[in-house]
């Protein structure tokens, strides 16, 4: 499979009558963050269950890239997943949780100190090692969700919207690690349903809407084709008027602009746009 640490072909889920995913093609090389942008429901988080071995598929294949199948737990050593719901023990402390997750990865001895000790740098919470995680803020609780995901050094890591429910400042921190990690040669599938998440971090976005893959690319490709308009706005003492086009200058023609009186306002396309013009509706429903 080359570069590629995953592979998926025509993947597919139904639970009943609802068809959660319906033929999910991608492809997901080192180095690179692939997000999915999607309302609740898109069919993001049921995609992630199935990549990581949790979830048996209705039709379709996934490999990685050893070849193996994320059901094989031999294969799936290579995966590191952080679920939507945090995987913690609040009971234990951190470095409890560490012990735990990585004996459970198959680590023992000073590999298995030496891991955690990295994990707790990692999360900023060397000085919080003996706490019990129930004691610990949500963007704390955040960082060591994902820290245990790393600590037996997975090539591919599945982010099922790692930074949900946290401040600005610990998302800021987790968006950091995550293009840390991506700059390091980790492949990274990361849901998300913040646009700006999919902006700053991701090299190529997919959007997904009732369980299907809409359209796929880096942000400027997809804005390009389906962004649509520009937004052109004057305003002066007589008051404001506005125009859409896909020609900026086109509008201000139209729009009879003059510099000497009228304040300009360009709004080009984004990726709020696209979302709007591939799904007709508004991106948190």
């Amino acid at each position: 499979m080359d570069n590629r640490l995953l592979e998926v072909r025509k993947l597919g889920k139904s639970w009943g009558s609802l068809r959660a995913v319906d033929g999910l093609d991608l492809e997901l090389p080192a180095g690179e963050t692939l997000g999915f942008l999607g309302p609740n429901g898109a069919g993001k988080t049921t995609s992630m269950a199935m990549i990581a071995g949790l979830l048996k598929p209705d039709t379709g294949s996934i490999r990685l890239e050893n070849g193996g199948d994320p059901t094989d737990p031999e294969a799936r050593r290579m995966l590191g997943y952080v679920p939507q719901e945090l995987a913690l023990y609040d009971a234990l402390t951190v470095r409890e949780n560490l012990h735990f997750f990585g004996s459970m990865a198959g680590l023992a001895g000073k590999a298995l100190h030496l891991a955690a000790d990295q994990a707790l740098a990692l999360a900023q919470l060397e000085e919080r090692a003996r706490d019990p995680v129930a004691q610990l803020s949500g963007g704390m609780k955040r960082r060591l969700n994902l820290a245990v995901a790393l600590l037996h050094q997975p090539r591919l890591l599945l982010l099922d919207e790692p930074t949900a429910g946290v401040d600005p400042q610990s998302r800021n921190a987790l968006l950091e690690t995550v293009e840390e990690l991506r700059q390091q040669g980790h492949g990274i599938l990361y849901t998300t349903h913040y646009m700006e998440e999919a902006q700053k971090i991701c090299t190529r976005v997919g959007i997904m809407d009732q369980g299907r893959l809409l359209a796929m690319g880096s942000v400027q490709e997809l804005i390009r084709a389906h962004g649509g308009n520009y937004t052109v706005t004057l305003e002066n003492e007589t008051g404001t008027r506005s125009r859409r086009d896909r020609d900026p200058l086109a509008a201000l023609q139209a729009l009879e602009f003059d510099a000497r009186r009228d304040l300009l306002f360009i709004r080009p396309p984004d990726l709020e746009q696209v979302f709007l013009n591939l799904t007709g509706r508004q991106l948190r429903e």
